[in-house]
């Protein structure tokens, strides 16, 4: 087998969960195949360069192998391979994120009396 369906492809290489959620990535244009917006039924072919979009990150990688079965995830790796740039730029951005401040969620509803002593307190006005 030398070609393959991206969204098939995508898949084996465990990009994403489903199929479908494959191929839609493909319609909303966040996968190119060699610089070029790719579809669903593109053929991947050995040698391909796929920048991916998606809730991981940005990648950037270099198809090695093409395979219809989805297997582990240590085989899939052996499928591509990323490049340096792609690499060292989504690790850059795990850092920031890593360090941003994390805010816990905002409740529903009304503050609760502990919760009001705390705005009063912050506003000055106890």
């Amino acid at each position: 087998m030398t070609t393959i369906r991206m969204d098939k492809w995508l898949w084996a290489a465990r990009f994403f969960k489903t199929r479908s959620l494959a191929a839609t990535a493909c319609d909303r244009g966040r996968i190119q195949s060699n610089g070029q917006p790719a579809k669903p039924a593109r053929d991947v072919r050995a040698g391909d360069m796929l920048q991916i979009r998606n809730e991981g990150g940005d990648f950037q990688v270099e198809v090695v192998a093409v395979s219809e079965m989805r297997g582990p995830a240590a085989v899939a790796q052996t499928l591509y391979r990323e490049t340096e740039t792609s690499r060292a730029l989504r690790m850059k951005l795990a850092e920031e994120r890593k360090t941003m401040p994390h805010f816990e969620a905002l409740r529903e509803g009304k503050p609760s009396k502990r919760d009001r002593r705390e705005l009063d307190k912050l506003r000055g006005r106890v």
